[in-house]
């Protein structure tokens, strides 16, 4: 049987979440992992047509949900983000629709 890190890479986000959960991350770790996410945020959600000249200073909309300033869909980089890829995540515009455990639970 593989180990949780040789089947990470193919596994869902569900999967992910699960196997994240069963690690029982340290409180040092979680927002060490939180902190790495927010440089990956600046790049993306923060240069993304959808968010820019709104105002919005929120980032990492599909961890924390969606934006109460930004309304409108213009363009979207959630799919080029590497968070995306790397957690298996299949949606996008989560600043105007939501986190994406939100979205997995509405499936």
């Amino acid at each position: 049987m593989a180990s949780p890190d040789e089947q990470f890479p193919t596994a869902t986000y569900e999967e992910k979440m699960k196997m994240m959960a069963q690690a029982h991350m340290s409180e040092v770790d979680q927002k060490r992992s939180v902190e790495n996410l927010i440089g990956f945020c600046e790049e993306y959600c923060g240069k993304c047509p959808t968010y820019e000249g709104t105002g919005e200073t929120a980032l990492g909309f599909c961890t924390i949900g969606k934006s109460s300033i930004i309304q409108e869909r213009k363009g979207c980089l959630c799919a080029q983000c590497p968070i995306s890829r790397t957690m298996s995540l299949r949606w996008d515009h989560y600043c105007v629709q939501g986190k994406a455990m939100e979205l997995s639970e509405t499936e």
